[in-house]
């Protein structure tokens, strides 16, 4: 079956996966979906992610992160930008998620960052998808 937004179909595995308190998550491999994945870990969201080779596939396996009470440290993730509609914003309005406690992953001209280091360096972007 072929995947018209392959970046939504990995945000939703992640998020079925968080929300039933699976161990971990494979996704199919592909350089955007692993620069999300490296800020996830980067912004603590997850455990730790690998690539792996199986039966001649690469895969990206996400290991999931909960806190103390078994709940999962993801809340929500929401794909902003979608292949029918792509929502583009600037570094001065860049949108903050839930007060703060969220990140926004852009994908900017230097590259697919958060919505904060984006404006630091004042650049703008596509905005991907937002994680609280």
């Amino acid at each position: 079956m072929s995947v018209s937004d392959p970046v939504a179909d990995m945000l939703t595995k992640v998020r079925n996966a968080s929300m039933a308190r699976h161990e971990k998550v494979d996704i199919a491999t592909s350089r955007m979906k692993l620069e999300i994945v490296k800020i996830l870990k980067t912004e603590g969201y997850i455990k730790n992610f690998k690539k792996i080779v199986q039966d001649g596939q690469n895969f990206i396996r996400v290991f999931l992160k909960y806190d103390e009470a078994d709940d999962p440290i993801i809340h929500g993730v929401e794909r902003v930008s979608k292949p029918g509609r792509r929502v583009y914003t600037g570094y001065k309005s860049m949108p903050r998620v839930h007060n703060g406690f969220g990140t926004v992953v852009v994908s900017t001209s230097d590259g697919i960052t958060t919505g904060r280091k984006a404006a630091e360096r004042k650049v703008g972007g596509e905005l991907i998808c937002t994680i609280w």
